[in-house]
């Protein structure tokens, strides 16, 4: 989650709360990159970035992406962690986020 975090939040200059309130509906995987879009932003207008496929940002996003419960009600994007490396079902928080980041 914080590798992730911090491929989006670089790329995308992005802050904590729009982090937070990424879904997986505002990333388009499309092979070679990732188009991500920011609906809501504290400026009121939203953004769009490429994420391209350097080192291995795109293989990470994949996994943790993978990792992702089938059974989860919500759409966002960041879901807390175990310690055995599997996510619940239970949204990242803006105070969580901005630790990690």
């Amino acid at each position: 989650m914080i590798k992730v975090g911090l491929i989006l939040g670089i790329a995308g200059a992005c802050r904590t709360d729009e982090l937070v309130n990424l879904t997986v509906d505002d990333i388009e995987d499309v092979g070679s990159s990732l188009i991500v879009k920011i609906p809501n932003t504290k400026t009121k207008i939203p953004r769009i970035f490429v994420v391209t496929d350097v080192g291995n940002m795109l293989e990470l996003f994949r996994k943790y992406l993978s990792l992702r419960p089938p059974n989860v009600k919500h759409k966002r994007l960041f879901l807390c962690t175990h310690k055995a490396g599997k996510c619940s079902s239970q949204p990242v928080g803006k105070n969580t986020k901005g630790k990690n980041s």
